[in-house]
């Protein structure tokens, strides 16, 4: 099996990179807190996230939730873990 290696003249501009190193599988979990003005907007984010977890999921992405009436309207508190990094970063892509 080869190795591809930058020579060092190209090691200016090609930023070899290994991917194990930017996706290590520790990452996992995507924490999301937003206050919004309505309790139906709260919930309609949370369908939103809900709806692109599912989409990035190989396996169930576990999802908590709640939402809670603060001073201003109502704080929709999310926590979304992944079976692995990949799925965390393509849903974490998908929201912005």
């Amino acid at each position: 099996m080869s190795q591809m290696k930058c020579k060092p003249e190209e090691a200016k501009v090609c930023c070899c990179v290994d991917v194990g190193t930017v996706i290590d599988n520790e990452d996992c979990s995507v924490s999301f807190s937003q206050v919004y003005e309505s309790e139906e907007q709260a919930k309609e984010a949370l369908a939103y996230l809900t709806e692109k977890a599912r989409a990035a999921e190989s396996d169930p992405c576990e999802i908590s939730s709640e939402i809670v009436a603060v001073d201003g309207g109502y704080q929709l508190n999310a926590n979304f873990t992944f079976c692995c990094q990949a799925e965390t970063m393509i849903f974490q892509l998908s929201t912005r």
